[in-house]
């Protein structure tokens, strides 16, 4: 990362002599809750827990036997932070029911509940002598916190201009993780290309070029079914919004098979039977246009909605699916609309952008220079996270920007503003996330982060996004500290529709709903409108929790769903009609209760041609019980149509195959964790469908987890991840942790996870209160500071390449 940060560095250290923000501050070292005491009576009260660990686990993880490379019996409790990484493994294995292996000796469940509280008790009470919150990287924006960032700075969407950039690189399942966001040369002359075309169109250039726009309608099966939004009586059709960058004329191409028929005056629709018309409206409202397939319009700069929808007599759709009439298949169809221009450019037009630029408007020349600094002050502190004034270093950095544009050819005032704007969207300090490191503080201390740095990262966190103007005041006055006062903003944040993005980003991550987006499974059913549903489903599902203030563990669990018509039918659940998604209340033997039934989940944790039930059990001993399942070690096979060496036995199941292949003792360790689990969703097919048949032949779901816990289908493998609610509540806790730090956990982290489930659960385990507690959290309020070469200062930014 130091690297990936030095070449921008170099690069804009050639352009403008550029430096990093200075590092120094007043931060106060804070102090850990210093509890010897605490501990030695700790150490000294487990005769019992250490009779359990030398009954049980000694016998495999000793000094000579070095199972799983650790040894126990030359491990002392006093030493207890220096193995503190064994430690917290061994209780993670312990909450998800992975140890003792299975077929060994186990004592009953409560004594390893026990051990496992015993155990985040003493490294809780080391953590306290000797605390390291960790510390955050120096971050990039990815693409999304970037378009984010430039909506709420400018008033402006560039999720177009910036999905043109290359994808952003996950770790640990997000990709916001700071180490895997690299800068190199290329990708930032990418960004710099955006931030042209960016400043361009949100100042609104009289110069630009016409340009073609395409877009493209649903499948066949969208054209024969109203859609959503379009008006009633209505079928087929699309609707797009569009940016048009400045008042001029565009022109309209529309990809339609269908006669152009029926339409007499403007004050109504003339339709004959067994004839289909196209409708066009604009912002909503029908207008009349010559031939629907082909025209121009006078539009005004800004974002405006475009529609086009088909009408004809044989069936009238929306208002008459309520009397489920049958139909047959219609002629006609919507594939596409290009736009292109602007044409005849009449002015910059008055946008929601121009007017969060441009705070003022110079009358005369001499003005220029005062409004130009007034503009930039503005924008820069949104933008770097932190007052500007007129006169900063900051803005004279701008103005440089702003004279050079302002003095071209044909240059004036808002082609200044242009300039400056392109520099300040690929400014470091807008690009990437900086926090200070005091120079007062040696190496190992752990001090509070700024208001300033706090508001930025609980901005990030719930908005991916800069902060906005309130926030922003309450850092400035140093009022963060103060936890009523940051409860509230949370309480606020949480409640702005700007906190979308935490349901998109770190639900559609956490849940694969992002990779459900690059599927294609080998089964004609499954289409985009059934994609998209079930995506909704999920993403609704999680709204509705966070809504009604549920307990996470309803996540497992709840009593409904969200469904429309074509994705009731897949999961065959009657009387649903339409196509917009409704909550569904499910019987209490439902198999789609909890996320276990979703469509989503189970196609995403498939493979193209069959159902996968060793990626369904990784995939749910990771997500939900917060385990680590490892690959599969090198030269190992992982082809299950292949048979091993010497056998001829017949496999007409997935399951008989899987069961072949567990026979090679290098995969058995592994699958005996994850293939029961994926066993139990086997009635669920490569699309989430139900069946009872594999190849044939009844599917056999019955299994035993290592524990012991039997499973035979999705209600007793819910039932079996109920009973572990501390795996769980840790597990999402860890995601959300890592999400909202922007880096992977470490070991020192687990304590801090131990206590924001400690404190959300006493809230009722609601999303508020986990959010809630990761936010009062050491990590997310305080940093280490690093030794020397472990940290970006001022000198090695600028000097190392």
């Amino acid at each position: 990362m130091n690297r990936a940060v030095n070449v921008l560095s170099v690069v804009l250290s050639i352009l403008i002599g550029w430096s990093p923000p200075a590092i120094g501050g007043d931060e106060a070292p804070v102090s850990g809750d210093i509890n010897h005491t605490g501990f030695e009576a700790w150490a000294g009260n487990s005769d019992r827990e250490l009779e359990v660990l030398e009954q049980y686990c000694i016998e495999c993880h000793n000094s000579s036997d070095w199972a799983g490379e650790v040894a126990f019996d030359i491990m002392s409790l006093q030493d207890l932070d220096y193995d503190a990484a064994i430690w917290e493994e061994a209780i993670r294995k312990l909450r998800a029911g992975l140890m003792p292996p299975q077929g060994n000796p186990r004592p009953a469940r409560a004594v390893l509940d026990d051990m496992v509280q015993w155990l985040g008790t003493g490294l809780d009470l080391a953590w306290d002598m000797s605390p390291n919150p960790g510390a955050e990287p120096v971050s990039r924006l990815n693409r999304t916190e970037y378009a984010n960032a430039v909506r709420d700075l400018l008033a402006f969407d560039a999720a177009e201009l910036v999905g043109t950039l290359p994808a952003d690189a996950t770790a640990g399942g997000f990709d916001n993780i700071a180490q895997a966001l690299s800068m190199s040369p290329t990708l930032l002359e990418g960004y710099l290309s955006v931030a042209r075309q960016i400043s361009r169109q949100a100042v609104g250039d009289m110069a630009t070029a016409p340009t073609q726009i395409e877009y493209q309608a649903g499948g066949r099966d969208t054209q024969q079914a109203y859609v959503e939004g379009l008006p009633l009586g209505t079928r087929g059709g699309m609707k797009v919004e569009h940016y048009f960058p400045v008042d001029a004329e565009y022109d309209f191409q529309v990809a339609a098979n269908i006669p152009i028929a029926g339409r007499g005056n403007d004050t109504g629709r003339m339709i004959w039977c067994g004839e289909t018309t196209m409708e066009v409206m604009f912002n909503g409202v029908s207008i009349p246009v010559q031939d629907p397939k082909s025209f121009r319009l006078q539009v005004p700069a800004g974002t405006h909605e475009i529609a086009m929808a088909l009408i004809d007599e044989q069936r009238c759709v929306g208002a008459g699916e309520l009397y489920l009439a049958e139909i047959s298949a219609l002629s006609g169809s919507v594939q596409g609309l290009e736009i292109d221009g602007p044409y005849n450019i009449s002015g910059p037009g008055d946008t929601s952008s121009r007017r969060a630029i441009f705070v003022c408007q110079p009358t005369q020349t001499q003005q220029e220079q005062a409004c130009a600094r007034q503009i930039l002050s503005n924008l820069a502190t949104r933008a770097y996270r932190h007052p500007v004034g007129d006169n900063d270093p900051e803005v004279d950095t701008l103005m440089r920007f702003y004279a050079m544009s302002r003095s071209a050819e044909d240059g004036d005032f808002e082609s200044g503003i242009q300039g400056a704007l392109t520099w300040l969207l690929v400014d470091p300090r807008f690009l990437y996330r900086f926090e200070e490191e005091p120079v007062d503080l040696a190496a190992g201390e752990v001090y509070r982060i700024s208001d300033l740095e706090l508001a930025s990262r609980l901005s990030f966190f719930l908005w991916s996004s800069i902060p906005d103007a309130s926030l922003l005041d309450l850092a400035a006055q140093e009022m963060l500290n103060d936890e009523n006062v940051l409860s509230q903003e949370v309480q606020r944040m949480l409640a702005d529709p700007r906190a979308r993005a935490l349901m998109e980003n770190f639900v559609g991550q956490w849940l694969n709903l992002r990779e459900l987006e690059e599927v294609v499974p080998q089964d004609s059913a499954f289409d985009d409108t059934l994609r998209e549903a079930m995506q909704q489903e999920t993403l609704l599902f999680f709204q509705s929790l966070v809504r009604e203030d549920r307990n996470l563990l309803s996540l497992l669990d709840a009593n409904y769903t969200y469904l429309n018509e074509p994705l009731a039918a897949h999961y065959a659940i009657e009387d649903v009609w339409g196509g917009y998604m409704r909550r569904v209340e499910l019987a209490e033997n439902s198999p789609r209760r909890g996320l276990l039934g979703h469509g989503s989940i189970l196609t995403a944790t498939s493979v193209p041609d069959r159902t996968s039930p060793v990626i369904r059990g990784a995939w749910i001993m990771e997500n939900i019980l917060g385990a680590r399942v490892p690959s599969p070690p090198p030269g190992v096979e992982t082809n299950l149509e292949a048979a091993a060496p010497g056998q001829q036995v017949q496999a007409d199941t997935l399951r008989q195959r899987l069961e072949m292949h567990r026979v090679d003792p290098a995969c058995a360790s592994c699958h005996k964790i994850m293939d029961p689990v994926g066993f139990a969703l086997e009635n669920f097919d490569l699309v989430g469908r139900w069946r009872s048949l594999d190849n044939g032949l009844p599917i056999d779901t019955t299994s035993e987890m290592v524990d012991g816990t039997y499973v035979d289908g999705p209600a007793t493998l819910r039932a079996a991840l109920l009973a572990r609610p501390d795996a769980f509540m840790a597990s999402i806790s860890e995601r959300l942790l890592t999400y909202a730090l922007g880096r992977e956990l470490e070991h020192y982290d687990e304590p801090a996870v131990r206590g924001i489930v400690k404190q959300a659960n006493s809230e009722g385990f609601t999303m508020t209160a986990l959010v809630k507690a990761v936010v009062m959290s050491a990590p997310f309020q305080q940093r280490i500071k690093l030794e020397p070469e472990s940290s970006i200062t001022a000198q090695n930014l600028s000097s190392q390449q």
